[in-house]
């Protein structure tokens, strides 16, 4: 398999995984009761590591609009919460969004640092940008 086809395989797998964790996401906030995972690293600690990882991925997908897509997942987590006040038995916290958007942040930073590293060690971190040359 040629180089350039692996890498948007990469690329599109990347993107499947962060839509997927998004949709997950929006599931488990919006979700019946049933459906809803018990905390495991308490309320907050699942809300952070929930959107530290579709921080992470999106920033890996989305290299080249790694700004404009982490102001959209503020914007979309801002209203994830507001649409709780219509799901029964779910609240919408100014805390909850303060946890969520601060660790998508943090996955976003995390994901731009490793492409940093990459380009450092000589490889371009941006599989698009690989595939054009």
């Amino acid at each position: 398999m040629p180089v350039e086809a692996a890498l948007v395989i990469n690329t599109a797998l990347l993107r499947l995984v962060a839509w997927l964790l998004a949709a997950a996401v929006t599931f488990v906030t919006l979700g019946p009761q049933g459906v809803r995972p018990h905390p495991v690293l308490g309320q907050p600690g699942d809300h952070a590591l929930a959107f530290l990882l579709v921080g992470i991925f999106f920033g890996l997908a989305y290299p080249q609009r790694r700004w404009t897509v982490s102001a959209v997942a503020i914007a979309l987590i801002g209203l994830l919460e507001i649409m709780q006040l219509w799901v029964p038995g779910r609240h919408a916290r100014l805390e909850d969004f303060v946890v969520d958007a601060l660790s998508a942040c943090v996955g976003f930073a995390l994901s731009a640092a490793a492409d940093r590293m990459m380009a450092r060690s000589g490889e371009d971190p941006d599989p698009l940008t690989r595939e054009r040359r």
